[in-house]
């Protein structure tokens, strides 16, 4: 019987084939570049030696972990990040969804392409040139924001050298950067709401404002709470390149982030240090999946939509 099904099994694969191929690709990357280097990642829990090879290291059990926890600097990086991902998140997750609200009831379509183009195309500016863009914009001398506030007699400002602006400065050029490109999934999802309920509703003497709210909100739903537990599954994944060319002296106590920590004490410094680099990025990690599990369960336990 199960050679039977073993057969059957082969002949239905048989007959797509070209599927499985098309597959193979995507499926072999992430075995090679996502499973694999997890061997590497017990490193965090030795003294890892280039020369000795990582079954030849000394194991040394949770010592890089305690190291960062008793940091001085612990609590300080882990306030900023949770602080910056989670203000990132709060500001980031709904604009893509209220541009894409907006676009869906634009009835001109060169004006709506218009839009689309401008508020995508930052999405595709490098990370070099955006903190590039960022530095000229806010420049105290030639920055044109302090060039229009000199025009009202404000003082230039040194947004850059200023700890307290360095968070807003961050989130708010990535929501301009982002907000286009992260909205045309939700529009994808509002091309799929049946137009008969907007038909009815119309008939029914509803607002513009009153069907966003009883019909494309309901319908965008599933797809929106889904990227929310991915964007809380990543909430302390906020980046390193960016905030490592924002940085400089006067910002430091509020731009050090995990990242840019585990950069400069583990690989940058004259000691390098593998194994304290990769236990902070396994706790990291660690605090990641376990945020994941806990809203995709209380997404699953609301009724609403869920990874699994």
């Amino acid at each position: 019987m199960h050679r039977k099904r073993s057969v059957k099994l082969l002949r239905d694969m048989a007959k797509v084939w070209q599927l499985y191929v098309l597959m193979a690709l995507p499926f072999a990357y992430i075995i090679i570049f996502k499973y694999v280097p997890m061997y590497g990642a017990q490193i965090a829990f030795k003294n890892f030696v280039a020369t000795k090879g990582i079954w030849g290291s000394s194991w040394v059990g949770f010592s890089h972990f305690t190291r960062f926890f008793h940091s001085y600097e612990f609590w300080n990086i882990m306030s900023n990040t949770i602080t910056l991902s989670f203000y990132q998140l709060v500001a980031g997750f709904p604009f893509p969804i209220l541009l894409a609200l907006s676009l869906n009831y634009v009835m001109h379509d060169r004006f709506k392409k218009l839009v689309q183009m401008v508020t995508y195309a930052p999405h595709f500016i490098s990370v070099v040139v955006m903190v590039g863009i960022i530095y000229q914009v806010l420049d105290p001398r030639i920055g044109i924001l302090n060039v229009v506030m000199g025009w009202f007699g404000v003082q230039p400002v040194d947004w850059l050298g200023k700890a307290e602006y360095f968070k807003s400065i961050y989130v708010w050029s990535g929501v301009w950067q982002n907000v286009g490109f992260s909205c045309i999934i939700y529009l994808a999802a509002l091309a799929g709401i049946d137009p008969a309920l907007h038909e009815a509703a119309v008939v029914d003497g509803a607002t513009k404002v009153k069907r966003m709210w009883h019909i494309d909100l309901p319908g965008i739903l599933p797809i929106a709470i889904i990227l929310l537990i991915l964007d809380v599954g990543r909430m302390l994944e906020i980046g390193f390149e960016k905030a490592f060319l924002m940085q400089n002296p006067l910002n430091l106590r509020t731009s050090e982030i995990v990242d840019t920590y585990v950069y400069k004490v583990g690989l940058a410094s004259a000691a390098v240090n593998f194994s304290y680099s990769s236990a902070i990025g396994l706790f990291k990690n660690a605090i990641n999946l376990v945020l994941l599990l806990v809203v995709n369960r209380f997404a699953k336990k609301m009724g609403q939509s869920s990874l699994w």
